[in-house]
């Protein structure tokens, strides 16, 4: 058995959102090193994830929302959970900002719920919160470190901001075993967000479209391939207790920022017909420089990034060609 599968073997994990993009990467891979995984969704579709029908026959898979609260307490305690990955949110910067309340209620309260239903529950091993780069709002000085100040002023980077506070209210004051993972725009395999840049691009470079760009092109951001946010995350969970992880934050970053249009340059390269694209310069209310330091992560994890842009890029268009393909 791996070092991975002694630790995960028979471990009972909550993971919320498991169908999302980065949750069903998570899961996919807890489930291959022997974890029982409970998959908790507001809505299940099961041709929309990169999870396969093998997968699925070993997820308990539970259809609702974390703003259910009695559901979460049915869900914890049933199920024995030991450790949980809360990665239910909403994810999109643009439906934060079209319905507030929405992102508020799931992000925040969705949020409080989880960190409650664990406090009364008891015995958690590890719980590890979903957070984002957002949720730093703007900062004059970058990169981003873990000890700079929360504060998004628009209603996803302050939906963000406000779990994360929640997350210390309750290290602080009730010693719950909880971390906060904070990313920058996390790509690869199984992304159906087309309203995101990369997995748009890809679609519009398989199928020949032009892609839409909402900024104008210059703003500066992390990418990070999931394979890497995934390993973070699974490190986390292992090195817990041994580490003393209760309370702590974690960036993950790629840390090699790049414009909107330096990616779309090396997108383009992909594909003999290249991209095409046309500025729009709509987005609002977006930061326009934001990037991460991943120095904490490296020296407490030992974590890295195994990816470089241009292969995990060169990866995720190979998926998105098959699965276009197959559609």
């Amino acid at each position: 058995m791996t070092v991975h599968g002694r630790f995960w073997d028979r471990k009972n994990v909550l993971v919320t959102g498991f169908e999302g993009f980065l949750g069903s990467n998570l899961t996919r891979i807890l489930v291959s090193y022997g974890a029982l995984v409970t998959g908790l969704d507001i809505k299940v579709n099961r041709k929309q994830t990169i999870l396969s029908s093998d997968d699925y026959q070993k997820i308990r898979v539970i259809k609702g929302s974390v703003v259910n609260y009695r559901l979460l307490n049915k869900v914890i305690k049933k199920n024995n959970i030991q450790i949980v990955f809360h990665l239910a949110a909403e994810a999109l910067v643009g439906r934060g900002y079209s319905s507030p309340l929405k992102a508020f209620k799931s992000n925040i309260c969705g949020t409080w719920n989880i960190l409650e239903e664990c406090r009364l529950t008891g015995n958690l091993e590890a719980i590890v919160v979903a957070s984002s780069d957002k949720a730093y709002g703007s900062h004059d000085k970058l990169p981003y470190r873990e000890n700079y100040a929360l504060k998004g002023n628009h209603p996803y980077d302050v939906s963000k901001s406000c779990a994360d506070l929640l997350v210390n209210t309750y290290f602080n004051t009730y010693g719950l075993p909880v971390a906060v993972t904070r990313c920058g725009n996390i790509y690869g395999p199984g992304d159906f967000n087309f309203s995101r840049l990369i997995p748009d691009a890809m679609r519009c470079m398989v199928k020949g479209d032009i892609l839409q760009i909402r900024s104008n092109g210059k703003f500066v951001r992390d990418y990070v391939y999931v394979e890497d946010i995934v390993n973070g995350y699974i490190k986390i969970a292992e090195l817990f207790k041994k580490r003393n992880l209760a309370g702590e934050s974690f960036n993950f970053s790629n840390e090699h920022p790049l414009t909107v249009m330096e990616m779309i340059k090396v997108m383009s390269n992909l594909s003999a017909k290249g991209l095409k694209y046309k500025v729009l310069n709509s987005a609002k209310y977006e930061i326009r420089k934001q990037y991460l330091s991943s120095l904490k992560a490296r020296k407490i994890l030992g974590w890295k990034p195994g990816y470089g842009v241009k292969e995990g890029l060169k990866r995720t268009y190979t998926w998105y060609s098959k699965y276009f393909i197959k559609e």
